[in-house]
């Protein structure tokens, strides 16, 4: 009997491929190793083992590996059977899971490698000049890569010369793996064993009487080694002694300093000397309710207000999970939350933690991917944001999802389009670990789960050192403007405040949920306005850059003098944006520091960690930020937040625009007086009297879940009704209407009235490609395995359509 294996492969295809192995090889392989694999013509992809079988492919040849990567599995069996989960469940393919979940290193590319053929005698008559210079090349050196030949013609398409060569017989290709991770290796340096005597040493020393620099660095180094057991780096030794690497090359040269390398991590902890704050009386019966939960439910929802000392709740149950020698997984919704936690963390349990998110490079993730599969030390406790949930963990305990409600938990692309706290749960539930969610303001399905009884609930009302909760206060714009009591975009009363707060010596932060100067630019004589080329959107207007810029695509212009249409210079601004506010209160208040917290400032690995320790350190008076400053941050010393305008977040066309408003509202409120002064918190609106408004000026959250709940109820949405989206783009608007109607119609023959579309979504043209969505609602009785099964049978019938292959179909479940 043969032996074969089933392999996924980094691309997104239905199932896994089979290979044909060896007996040895069957031995010697077991799931979740690499191995390097041919597919398709001459492309060399790693594949990873799915399965080990004796059941040869019916529909085509299985062809051989091309070798094995890994001595020992990379991916834990308990991993792959949570990919599967996520495959099945959010309609993406395995291929998909594993370029998501795998840091970028690991998936080694294969690389086109030229090399002559040794058969074939060419005179230089016969090739063009472009040909000659790569064949002159290959009389040099055995073999080429395409970045060796893009640098020797100078130019980038350098395929249609390569392949007039191959035809010609002249030239082979053929394809090579390369490994993309590099450790890190740091350099350290020792003395010669020959000078290890007294006598020998003295002997050095008088040789080196001329050479003053060398005799420096030797001396230096006997210092530094009789200070400290450890070994000497090279940059250590060339900066105590102030001499350079040149000194130091020569005494390597010379034989008498010998230097080497150690393999060493690039992101490493430090701290643990702290201990865990006592926890109140509040805090106290949380956890042992808490506890008391674990012990029927395997998930519970912790809806503490915001400030009740949630986090020390977390480090009380991760101090219980690593006696028992359990790794925790820390999830949070943004890279901007984990700085403040990191050092939080660090200080309490020192090297046992370890970070894992998109900022960091492939190098930073492999290494912290091997620490976690190898149940080091190093790797106890796993912060990180959505990705973190797809590592290879040993023995898990317990999921922490703080913030749950927040929507950049969601993944929307590339595929898989995962919920990270919905896949947590699953994943506890792999491992038999519990899962704690965390929030102040709980999303509608989580708290509707906890009051059905799916999961246990625990509330944690008073903040901690029994500070009240701030006072909000609505300010009426319309009011305002009429008895002209408006300083640009800030009211009389959100000055006095300010004004109050600065001299208090309180810090302020500023909330407006939009980047840029101003989101449109218009021609006040024609009211033309500048368009972005790609997409239906109106182009921002970036301040600092002078530029307008579209947010959907990166498209940008230098920002026009005159009017593109009528050629009149009066452009004009229209609506506000974090640019402006930042520039306004410069204005007002010219001697206070003031900072702006936005995508575009904190661009950079450590742009969030800067902005935060120079608001903590006061260095900054008043933030102006979006949603990135609702997201959990603690910081001591501001009394106030002002809210600019709340009506474009509630005016928001979204089934979820008022449960968000309130979360984004309270939670930016929770900034607010968080040590032993109550904080105060303007909301400006020209709606005071918005259900929404009330219910968060009053923490009315259990007002406003029955409220939303009942109108989900009534309009068939979740957590009622199961949704998937179906979004069809192509870059001709007559196809995509007629492939989204085919579409559309398929699905009504099956789900009759509970099929929304296709309609076009609000921007319905990104990147030149026009968008059409359908909602299919499943109500609760219906099974959604069936429900999937059916949409992908629609799916693969609509692409079996000549006309249609172009469209591309993107599949959403739990769209929300």
């Amino acid at each position: 009997m043969s032996n074969f294996i089933d392999v996924i492969l980094p691309i997104p295809l239905q199932k896994a491929f089979t290979y044909h192995i060896t007996e040895a090889e069957a031995d010697y392989l077991k799931p979740g190793m690499r191995v390097a694999i041919p597919f398709g013509k001459n492309k060399i992809y790693t594949g990873l083992v799915f399965k080990i079988h004796k059941n040869p492919p019916t529909a085509y040849e299985a062809k051989t590996i091309h070798q094995i990567l890994d001595e020992t599995p990379l991916v834990t069996d308990k991993q792959l059977a949570h990919w599967q989960w996520i495959s099945e469940y959010y309609m993406s393919s395995l291929g998909e899971v594993m370029r998501a979940a795998l840091p970028n290193a690991f998936i080694l590319e294969s690389e086109t490698i030229i090399s002559k053929n040794q058969n074939v005698e060419v005179s230089d008559t016969e090739l063009k000049n472009e040909e000659f210079l790569i064949y002159e090349a290959l009389h040099y050196q055995s073999s080429l890569k395409i970045d060796d030949v893009v640098s020797i013609l100078d130019k980038k398409r350098v395929l249609p010369v390569i392949n007039t060569l191959v035809d010609k017989g002249i030239v082979q290709l053929k394809e090579e793996i390369y490994q993309k991770y590099k450790p890190k290796l740091i350099r350290y340096v020792k003395l010669n064993d020959n000078y290890n005597s007294d006598a020998k040493l003295q002997e050095l020393l008088v040789r080196l009487h001329r050479a003053k620099k060398q005799r420096d660095v030797i001396l230096t180094l006997f210092q530094l080694k009789s200070s400290s057991k450890q070994p000497i780096k090279v940059s250590d030794l060339i900066n105590q002694s102030h001499s350079s690497s040149a000194v130091v090359k020569a005494l390597i040269d010379k034989n008498i300093l010998e230097d080497y390398y150690i393999q060493t991590d690039r992101v490493s902890a430090s701290g643990g000397d702290s201990v865990s704050k006592q926890l109140n009386t509040h805090q106290l019966n949380a956890l042992s309710e808490i506890q008391q939960s674990f012990t029927t439910k395997s998930v519970v929802l912790l809806h503490g207000v915001t400030s009740s000392g949630k986090t020390e709740i977390y480090v009380k149950l991760i101090e219980e999970q690593l006696q028992k020698q359990k790794q925790v997984l820390y999830l949070l919704p943004e890279i901007a939350l984990t700085t403040q936690l990191v050092s939080r963390m660090q200080d309490y349990f020192g090297e046992k933690v370890v970070v894992f998110h998109s900022r960091y490079s492939g190098n930073e993730r492999v290494e912290a991917w091997r620490n976690i599969l190898n149940n080091s030390e190093k790797a106890q406790i796993i912060i990180g944001a959505r990705s973190a949930l797809l590592l290879p963990f040993q023995d898990l305990g317990l999921i922490i999802v703080d913030e749950e409600h927040e929507q950049s938990f969601k993944q929307f692309d590339p595929a898989p389009r995962y919920h990270a706290r919905d896949a947590a749960i699953v994943l506890a539930s792999i491992f038999k670990a519990k899962t704690l969610l965390g929030t102040a303001t709980p999303s509608l399905e989580s708290y509707y789960n906890a009051s059905e009884g799916k999961y246990g609930l625990v509330e944690l009302t008073q903040r901690h050192n029994n500070v009240l909760l701030p006072d909000i206060e609505l300010v009426d714009l319309a009011d305002k403007y009429k008895r002209k009591r408006m300083k640009g975009h800030f009211s009389d009363r959100l000055i006095e405040e300010m004004t109050e707060a600065l001299d208090n010596d309180f810090q302020i932060i500023l909330f407006q949920n939009r980047r840029g100067f101003s989101p449109i630019v218009e021609c006040t004589t024609c009211g033309h306005s500048p368009q972005c080329p790609n997409c239906d959107v109106s182009l921002t207007y970036h301040q600092y850059r002078d530029q307008l810029r579209c947010h959907y695509c990166g498209y940008n212009s230098v920002m026009p003098k005159n009017c593109n249409a009528c050629g009149n210079a009066t452009l004009d601004t229209k609506g506000f944006g974090t640019e402006q506010i930042e520039e306004e209160v410069k204005v007002l208040f010219p001697e206070t520091q003031v900072a702006r917290m936005d995508l575009d400032t904190t661009r950079g690995k450590y742009g969030f960690e800067k902005l935060i320790n120079r608001f903590e350190n006061r260095e900054i008076d008043i933030l102006v930020g979006t949603q990135m400053l609702t997201k959990g941050l603690d910081f001591r010393h501001v009394k106030l937040v002002g809210i600019l305008n709340a009506d474009n977040l509630l005016n928001f066309p979204d089934f979820r625009a008022h449960e968000r408003s309130y979360q984004l509202m309270a939670q930016v409120a929770g900034r607010a007086g968080r040590t032993d002064v109550r904080g105060k918190v303007l909301i400006q609106t020209y709606n005071p009297h918005h259900t929404i408004l009330q219910q968060v000026s009053t923490n009315a959250y259990y007002d406003m879940y029955k409220e939303q709940l009942n109108d989900r109820y009534n309009y068939k949405y979740p957590p009622i009704y199961r949704q998937i989206k179906i979004t069809l783009k192509h870059k001709d608007y007559n196809r995509v209407n007629l492939a989204s109607d085919w579409f559309g119609k398929s699905l009504r023959q099956l789900f009759t009235t509970h099929v929304l579309g296709p309609e076009f979504p609000p921007v319905s043209r990104i990147r030149n490609q026009y968008l059409k969505n359908i909602l299919v609602k499943i109500p609760p009785k219906q099974s959604l395995q069936k429900t999937k099964e059916a949409i992908s049978k629609i799916y693969n019938s609509f692409n079996s359509i000549k006309d249609f292959r172009s469209v591309r179909v993107i599949i959403n479940v739990d769209n929300y």
